[in-house]
């Protein structure tokens, strides 16, 4: 699959903004993580985009679908990986694209809803204030904090250490991303 065949599923099966713009952070996440890790940054970036691709139309078998269509096309490797993107649904997380998808998903998506009520948006933002906000659970209460702190630990990294990664790559990407 390259990367344009799994941009033209992804718009396929997903309508809303807020949804195609969280995919879009934690591909740019994604792939920012294969290029620190040294691995192969489409199949990461390509991860991320479709991980919650069937969310939308079909929450209540989520992440069944496009694990489905994804096997369909033998790419087992991504399948795999969204299958297991949240630690209590019990996947095996046995390759770096495995734990790559879990620390980026949840973490990528607080720190974006916290970006969106301030002033200046990711520009300027701090780990200090995203863990202030992290600390508040009224805040983004949907947020699995747990789940955050988990996808970090996959990585040997701190959640403060993983805040400290996305926020470069959320801002370097703030036009694209409305978050200026």
């Amino acid at each position: 699959m390259t990367r344009d065949e799994a941009r033209l599923l992804f718009m396929e099966m997903t309508e809303t903004y807020s949804l195609r713009r969280h995919a879009r952070t934690v591909e740019l996440v994604m792939e920012a993580l294969a290029i620190h890790f040294n691995e192969d940054p489409e199949i990461f970036a390509m991860t991320g985009l479709l991980h919650d691709a069937d969310y939308e139309k079909h929450p209540d078998v989520h992440p069944q679908v496009i694990v489905k269509k994804l096997e369909a096309l033998g790419e087992n490797e991504m399948a795999h990986a969204i299958a297991g993107h949240y630690t209590k649904w019990n996947v095996a997380r046995n390759s770096l694209l495995d734990k790559c998808i879990v620390a980026a998903d949840e973490i990528t998506g607080f720190i974006v809803a916290v970006a969106l009520i301030r002033p200046t948006k990711i520009v300027g933002i701090k780990v200090k204030s995203v863990m202030k906000k992290f600390k508040t659970s009224t805040f983004a209460a949907k947020v699995d904090r747990e789940e955050c702190i988990k996808g970090a630990a996959l990585l040997g990294w701190t959640i403060q250490e993983l805040i400290a990664f996305i926020i470069p790559v959320l801002e370097k990407n703030k036009e694209e991303l409305d978050l200026i």
